[in-house]
């Protein structure tokens, strides 16, 4: 025994997800089969900034006659770790970086689905990290990767990620015990058996079966306009018209028609067609310009409100969701709370537009109605009371033309439209740069005026320097601004391009 080392496993997993039930099943497994076993946890700093770290050392020798226990380690170390166990993609990234994972030695187990973190979220742009890009690298950096949906076995199996991870231990067949020892493991738990045995099994086949995993066949894409069907005959229209356009085009404009109906309602879906005719018309408009505007122009029409907000937490969808989510069995009663900080600024937005900008300025009403929203509140949308808050608030989807926060957003957008078909006449490339920059504008609330005051910060630069703004130079400035939400950095490569210099540096 003294030429024996112990076997290393570290499991990373976010909270709810049994990273401590694994853990336990892990110690129990080595502990009822011969072997010391011992179990360290560090949690992780806040949720999706880290998941916790549970590690386990299996030492063999503990059913021999005298045998001593072993001084084993409380944290995995870089370059020292056998088995990696991770219940997201992006938590097996994190082992990686951290040097857990290495090419001679570790075997990787990780879930392939995705649970964006708080940076990925908080990115003014498109912040996620490219799936496949991190998967095939997990693969280069181990010794043998096996990868897969975690999430959607166990929800098939209404269990949960953790007896999924059980099961693709067994069926790596890395550690010196059958699957009839992994069973009673789970069955001496003496909770949720069956769940467990049936998600475990399904681990065990799917490690056993080991594809060469690849998430690009399984992201949502958009689907194909020809296949666009409708049996509102005015829908129909609509998509007929969309597939009028390039086939790029005519994808997107689809998906725009469908958001947009969902949104609103079919008249405003027709309006975004028609703001699409107008700029197909204009002099110098290429596909390429069309397309991405047909794709922001849904995103920036589609615009967060209050009104938006009520309607999404109101949906049955969600509550399946949610209840899916928390794992809810029979019998079990789910209480959602919402925390609601909407400002004075967004209240204002949800008035009709004359009733808004009275409110806006500043007297006693204005006064009593900021004290009253200074602080958020709690909205408990699984109580009728709650419920019934937030659904009229999202039937008022109905008023939504009136109000002052679609006043403002549909001049801004009517003067972002002609600005590009202004451009497309002079310089097609920087009228596409100038497409994309909407991707400043997002969400609502601090987030939305932040991104708003970007967006007309550049805004600003093309109307007064579009004879001598390079579309490089436009990219550079909005990667600038989508880089810093407070601006700084926009600022200081402006105030650069300004005097001469290169923006792109």
């Amino acid at each position: 025994m003294l030429d024996a080392e112990p076997i290393k496993i570290a499991i990373l997993a976010m909270g709810g997800e049994g990273g401590g039930v694994l853990a336990d099943w892990v110690v129990d497994l080595g502990e009822s089969n011969g072997y010391f076993a011992q179990t360290t946890s560090v949690p992780g700093v806040a949720q999706r900034t880290g998941a916790t770290i549970y590690y386990v050392e299996l030492f063999p020798g503990a059913d021999l006659p005298g045998a001593r226990a072993p001084v084993l380690a409380q944290v995995p170390m870089p370059g020292d770790v056998d088995i990696v166990m991770a219940s997201e993609l992006m938590e097996a990234g994190r082992a990686v970086q951290r040097g857990f994972v290495t090419a001679d030695r570790t075997t990787l187990i990780t879930s392939t689905h995705r649970v964006y973190s708080i940076a990925e979220k908080m990115a003014m742009g498109d912040g996620r990290v490219d799936g496949d890009q991190l998967l095939g690298e997990s693969r280069k950096a181990a010794r043998r990767c096996i990868s897969f949906d975690m999430a959607a076995v166990a929800a098939d199996s209404a269990s949960v990620i953790s007896a999924v991870l059980f099961g693709a231990l067994c069926g790596a067949e890395v550690l010196p015990f059958n699957r009839q020892q992994f069973e009673h493991t789970i069955e001496r738990g003496g909770v949720g058996v069956k769940s467990s045995l049936k998600a475990f099994a399904s681990g065990v086949e799917r490690a056993r079966a080991d594809p060469v995993t690849t998430l690009a066949s399984d992201a949502p894409g958009l689907r194909d306009a020809a296949a666009a069907q409708a049996r509102h005959p005015e829908v129909a229209r609509l998509l007929a018209h969309a597939q009028r356009f390039e086939k790029s085009v005519a994808d997107t404009a689809v998906e725009g028609i469908r958001r947009l109906i969902d949104y609103q309602d079919v008249a405003y879906a027709r309006l975004y067609l028609e703001r699409l005719d107008a700029l197909a018309a204009a002099k110098g408009v290429d596909h390429l310009l069309l397309s991405e505007t047909a794709r922001h122009l849904a995103l920036w029409m589609s615009y967060e409100d209050v009104i938006r907000v009520a309607d999404l937490k109101t949906r049955a969808s969600r509550f399946e969701r949610v209840e899916g989510e928390a794992s809810v069995q029979s019998g079990q009663v789910l209480q959602i709370d919402e925390f609601m900080h909407p400002r004075l600024e967004e209240i204002c937005e949800t008035l009709p537009a004359g009733l808004g900008r009275w409110l806006a300025r500043p007297h006693a009403v204005n006064r009593i109605a900021a004290r009253l929203t200074r602080e958020g509140r709690v909205v408990r949308t699984s109580s009728v009371r709650g419920f019934m808050l937030l659904y009229l608030l999202a039937r008022w989807r109905r008023g939504r033309r009136s109000t002052l926060r679609f006043e403002l957003e549909n001049r801004r957008i009517e003067t972002w439209l002609a600005r590009l078909c202004n451009l497309a006449g002079i310089d097609p490339a920087l009228a596409l740069e100038t497409a994309r920059c909407q991707r400043l504008v997002k969400g609502y609330g601090d987030t939305h005026a932040r991104g708003l005051g970007n967006y007309e910060c550049l805004m600003a630069v093309v109307d007064r320097h579009a004879h001598r703004l390079a579309p490089a130079s436009l990219k550079a400035l909005r990667e600038a601004a989508l880089a810093d939400e407070h601006g700084h950095r926009l600022q200081a490569l402006i105030a650069q391009w300004a005097l001469g210099a290169p923006a792109a540096n």
